[in-house]
């Protein structure tokens, strides 16, 4: 009981004093933080935060956006259907950089090149955003997440116009391809992203939507002027280093080989079965069974959810939904003849996932190279039985 109003006397004593404006001083400073990658897929894409500092009012706190609840109503469901708000979260500074450093990662700082009256203008945005009535947003992980709202909430409150100059180097890339930039193509992190996430994420991005990423924020903070020439960030320092550390990338538990044994297991079935003219049913029931689920829950995604990424998804050309149909066909001695035909779709499918990938329509996993292989042959191998016992 005492601890649980501690608890709330804290929270309280929290809310109150990020609530509460002042006025600020001429020598304040507004900063951009950028936090780099951590080490799981939450945090691989780094993070965002605003950084009010006015030393002659002991004043030194950093605001950050994409912040969610996990006790939040019903806050798995709404976080499956796109529909979860986040928050704005506040921290003394002194605590936001010790976390991040203790998990090793690079925290960078850029001063905004504001006048006294910005600054105070953003500081009392930030302290208004903060207020429980205000605090929730609609969280869109391409266009309006921790860093997005770095941008806006700069362009709004400079009230100018900010011309934000392709840093030295820079290339557009697609959505997915700056996804790949930070998660290992053969991760499991990826291979999930790569599934759930259809063709719209392989346009390719305009400089300005490059900045949902806190790495191209930085870049693109350090290079933007206003109208009159002058520099939008007077001053990039690095507050903490990452220091080197040994990633561990055992491949055996990657999806590459992890797909690459079931699809082994799926080829040596096969060949068993040719070499005795027979068919494993329990196989072929876990095959249609699987990919009709998979296909089910990316057609729930793309049409039940409000993740506007979802959509026009190709991976549905193997986790064909209809597979299901099919299982009850599987238990019976004799197929219809339009299972046949149905097989030979399924390879048609798998050649135009295929085409799709050569020509960039979308990018596949590449955890599914082996398991397509293999699903090609069984549904090949199926055709050549039925139409063996139909004859």
């Amino acid at each position: 009981m005492k601890l649980k109003l501690v608890l709330i006397v804290f929270l309280v004593f929290h809310s109150t004093v990020f609530s509460q404006t002042r006025n600020l001083s001429s020598s304040a400073e507004v900063t951009v933080i950028t936090v780099g990658p951590g080490t799981y897929l939450n945090d691989a894409f780094g993070h965002n935060a605003i950084r009010i500092k006015d030393d002659s009012l002991k004043l030194d706190i950093a605001f950050n956006y994409g912040v969610y609840d996990f006790q939040a109503p019903n806050f798995y469901s709404k976080f499956a259907q796109g529909k979860l708000n986040y928050l704005i979260g506040a921290d003394y500074f002194k605590d936001f950089l010790r976390q991040y450093s203790s998990q090793n990662r690079t925290v960078r700082e850029q001063v905004l090149n504001l006048n006294v009256e910005e600054k105070q203008r953003m500081y009392d945005f930030l302290v208004d955003n903060y207020k429980p009535e205000n605090r929730y947003y609609l969280y869109d992980y391409f266009y309006d997440n921790c860093a997005t709202k770095i941008r806006d909430v700069t362009q709004e409150i400079t009230q100018k116009d900010i011309q934000f100059n392709n840093p030295e180097g820079f290339e557009t890339k697609s959505f997915r391809e700056l996804i790949h930039d930070h998660v290992d193509r053969n991760s499991w992190g990826s291979f999930g992203i790569d599934l759930a996430l259809g063709s719209v994420i392989d346009r390719e991005a305009t400089a300005y939507q490059h900045m949902y990423l806190p790495e191209y924020i930085y870049r693109f903070f350090d290079t933007a002027t206003y109208e009159n020439g002058e520099s939008l960030v007077t001053l990039s320092r690095t507050l903490y280093e990452k220091k080197d550390e040994e990633v561990s990338t055992a491949f055996i538990y990657s999806p590459l080989f992890v797909f690459g044994l079931i699809a082994l297991m799926i080829l040596w079935v096969t060949f068993s079965d040719l070499k005795k003219n027979k068919r494993t049913i329990w196989l072929d029931l876990i095959l249609f069974g699987f990919t009709s689920l998979i296909g089910l829950f990316l057609l729930a995604l793309w049409f039940g959810t409000d993740h506007s990424a979802a959509a026009f998804n190709y991976n549905l050309l193997w986790a064909f939904p209809l597979n299901i149909i099919v299982l009850f066909q599987l238990f019976k001695k004799s197929i219809k003849g339009w299972v046949i035909k149905y097989l030979k779709l399924l390879v048609i499918l798998i050649v135009l996932l295929t085409l799709h990938w050569l020509i960039g329509v979308q990018v596949f996993a590449i955890g599914l190279i082996p398991l397509l292989l293999a699903l090609a042959i069984r549904y090949i191998y199926l055709i050549r039985f039925f139409r063996s016992r139909t004859n």
